[in-house]
């Protein structure tokens, strides 16, 4: 297994659109053991493979909630190749979205706050599950990333250059002190 570098904004590739996964193999389930060892050591919850310059339709999650309020985090690590989103519910819910392609950077988005989804897991098994909450919220985000889409691109203009500003004031600052 080994880290693997993030793509951060603005780098182009993250507005690339993935290519779907022909065949689920070792290659696949190697990109996917690296792609959690990044995502956990970020720490993130969810990572799809462009955000590492993989342009495939492969995901990453996990939500990590505790089983009890105040306890240690479960993992519950999820694939999802090839994802798809069959039907989304009616009602829209906020939700505070961050993404480490755009570090320490958070948002209100509005997303369906229930969908159903089909995708192959890491042994080409297909499934398909009607999700919601938490993980219905963070699939989509991933999803978009499949498409060239950020978290970001759903603000509206002066919130988006709102984030992008901090992001490079921060960025700004980390390398001054670098220095």
């Amino acid at each position: 297994m080994a880290l693997l570098p993030i793509v951060e904004v603005p780098d182009p590739r993250l507005r690339q659109i993935s290519a779907p996964v022909e065949t689920v193999d070792d290659d696949i389930r190697a990109l996917i053991r690296d792609m959690f060892e990044t995502m956990y050591h970020a720490p993130g919850i969810g990572l799809a493979a462009i955000q590492v310059g993989v342009p495939k339709r492969v995901l990453v999650m996990d939500l990590q909630e505790p089983a009890e309020e105040g306890g240690e985090p479960v993992k519950e690590p999820r694939v999802f190749i090839n994802p798809e989103i069959v039907t989304y519910s009616d009602d829209d819910v906020p939700y505070t979205e961050g993404c480490l392609s755009v570090p320490d950077q958070y948002a209100e988005v509005e997303r369906p706050d229930r969908i159903r989804a089909r995708w192959l897991d890491e042994h080409g098994k297909q499934h398909e599950e009607e999700l919601d909450g938490l993980l219905a919220v963070c699939l989509q985000h991933e999803m978009d990333h499949l498409e060239g889409i950020l978290f970001i691109d759903h603000l509206s203009r002066l919130k988006r250059e709102m984030v992008l500003k901090k992001l490079a004031k921060m960025r700004k600052e980390r390398g001054l002190r670098a220095a």
